[in-house]
């Protein structure tokens, strides 16, 4: 990078790091622009010069704090045996930090961050690529991607080539799937129901194997 992008990357960390700490110390819902600034130690306009808008600001501190996640995911996997076991252990890995932050993982995949969040999130792994220096390389595609989907579909690949999922199958199988989690953390998120993440995780998790161990069976022809 010349001189002006290192300059460019080293003042969106200073406005970063800011921000994930007031997250972790005071909550995301205390996020302003005004502490951000305070905290940085530059004035409010000059973030301005950086992110467009502050949920732009929160969607990469939410991205910067996804990284415990993307470090402890390939520990998890590992202790997988097959491409059915290691899918599983992704997955519950992935509850057991979503529930554990919440907010973080709205932010990231449902919050509204003005149009453009598959840019944006290109541009943060553009701008901090050691943010996955903790993957393996076959880890990578997956999260480079945006949509769950996506995200989900290129997981679940080993599993469609083991016949753990039947290829008609796949695309159902895994919007069964986002739509479980995206409902358990909503219900968490939103206080509904006193759930420790752990337990959020169980419940979460005995729904995601059952659908797994039956995903065979299922018949999607009606489904357009």
């Amino acid at each position: 990078m010349d001189k002006k992008a290192i300059q460019t990357v080293r003042m969106m960390r200073y406005f970063i790091d800011a921000t994930v700490q007031i997250i972790e110390e005071e909550g995301i819902e205390n996020v302003t622009i005004r502490r951000i600034s305070d905290l940085a130690g530059y004035n409010s306009a000059t973030i301005y010069n950086y992110f467009s808008e502050l949920s732009h600001l929160i969607f990469y501190s939410s991205l910067k704090i996804l990284r415990k996640y993307t470090s402890a995911l390939p520990g998890y996997m590992a202790k997988g045996n097959n491409p059915l076991e290691r899918f599983l252990l992704m997955w519950e890995c992935f509850c057991q930090y979503s529930f554990s932050e919440p907010h973080i993982y709205h932010a990231i995949f449902s919050s509204d961050v003005g149009g453009g969040s598959k840019e944006l999130m290109d541009e943060y792994y553009d701008q901090f690529p050691d943010d996955l220096d903790d993957l393996p390389s076959d880890l990578r595609p997956m999260f480079l991607e945006f949509d769950m989907t996506t995200r989900e579909r290129i997981a679940m690949e080993e599993c469609i080539q083991t016949g753990d999922i039947k290829e008609e199958n796949a695309e159902h199988v895994q919007e069964m799937i986002k739509l479980i989690w995206q409902g358990m953390l909503t219900l968490v998120l939103n206080q509904r129901y006193n759930y420790s993440a752990e337990k959020a995780t169980e419940i979460t998790m005995t729904y995601i194997k059952e659908i797994m161990e039956n995903a065979n069976s299922f018949s999607f022809s009606r489904f357009p």
